[in-house]
């Protein structure tokens, strides 16, 4: 374990226990259609410090709106808090032939925003992968990317000022947190989700932010299993992150 994560494991877990009885347990059919219930561990908060954020992403927390909120399921531990070293990353040959086959594509950053563009595009990609009861743009946005906590941010993809993807990310000054990233589903092919993440990846080498976390590992989701391409990579197992590859 680094120096680093020793000294953010011990300050988390005197904040753990200040802010312990503020968390709630909820069961509900796991988002992940595993044939499991999930239990999310969660609290509300108001506005976070910089270093506050990076305690909880560092001890494998995530972000839903204004939650911050960590897996307790019984019978389940498949959610794998992921992390890179951008300054560690070695881009593989897919990755470099992604690179290439989106080099027509423009990015920017924007504030988080419910534009009739963004839940078009967000509605018509919910509608394709995951298109189950309630899971609408307008949901997404309101109780999910929109909040109060820390800094996020849109990075829009465009080709010729058609936007094809949108990546939601929260920025501290040396971590990247990747909420969640959603395409047109016509430009599959261009391998976008990839993309996104090779794009934070540079972001964060011209930033010189050391950590990007990219949510959970689920090796039985292949939605979430991808993430594992992008070597070496950083698991939370047992209340340490491993290096791997």
């Amino acid at each position: 374990m680094s120096l680093y994560d020793r000294r953010c494991d011990q300050e988390f877990a005197w904040l753990e226990r200040q802010l312990d009885r503020y968390f709630i347990s909820m069961s509900m059919d796991c988002p992940y259609q595993l044939p499991y219930v999930a239990t999310f561990y969660q609290a509300l908060f108001g506005p976070l410090t910089n270093h506050l954020m990076e305690l909880f992403l560092a001890a494998g927390y995530r972000r839903n709106g204004n939650s911050l909120y960590t897996m307790r399921c019984a019978s389940c531990s498949g959610c794998i808090p992921i992390r890179l070293r951008p300054s560690e990353f070695k881009p593989n040959r897919n990755q470099r032939r992604v690179a290439r086959l989106n080099s027509d594509i423009s990015m920017h950053f924007n504030s988080v925003q419910m534009t009739e563009e963004n839940l078009q595009l967000c509605e018509r990609f919910l509608g394709e992968r995951y298109p189950q009861k309630n899971n609408t743009a307008l949901g997404y946005y309101s109780g999910f990317f929109l909040n109060h906590i820390v800094t996020s941010l849109e990075l829009h993809y465009r080709q010729d000022g058609r936007m094809i993807g949108n990546g939601i990310v929260d920025i501290g000054e040396n971590w990247m947190n990747a909420v969640y990233f959603y395409f047109d589903p016509d430009e599959s092919r261009r391998s976008l989700g990839t993309f996104n993440i090779l794009t934070m990846i540079d972001f964060c080498l011209q930033k010189s932010i050391d950590y990007l976390y990219l949510g959970y590992y689920i090796p039985n989701v292949s939605a979430m299993s991808y993430k594992s391409r992008f070597r070496p990579y950083y698991l939370r197992h047992e209340n340490a992150w491993q290096r791997y590859g």
